[in-house]
């Protein structure tokens, strides 16, 4: 996940209750209509309960840049 993603996981979960469970987040995102891209990085959650946004973005496994198409390689 990158910067970018952050913000976008952030916007699509703003508002949320916490604690939720990985399924609850999805859910959550989905009905705010998340992009795809959002998430796909919120797939990648491990199962379990989260406190809050920052445990949810912290959780998922970050991207090194340049390893998209696209992306800056370094």
């Amino acid at each position: 996940m990158t910067f970018r993603d952050d913000l976008r996981a952030g916007k699509a979960l703003q508002g949320a209750d916490f604690p939720r469970t990985r399924q609850e987040v999805l859910d959550y995102a989905l009905g705010r209509d998340a992009d795809e891209k959002t998430l796909e990085a919120l797939r990648s959650l491990p199962e379990g309960t989260y406190d809050s946004l920052d445990q949810v973005v912290d959780a998922v496994p970050q991207e090194p840049e340049g390893a998209r198409p696209g992306g800056t390689e370094r």
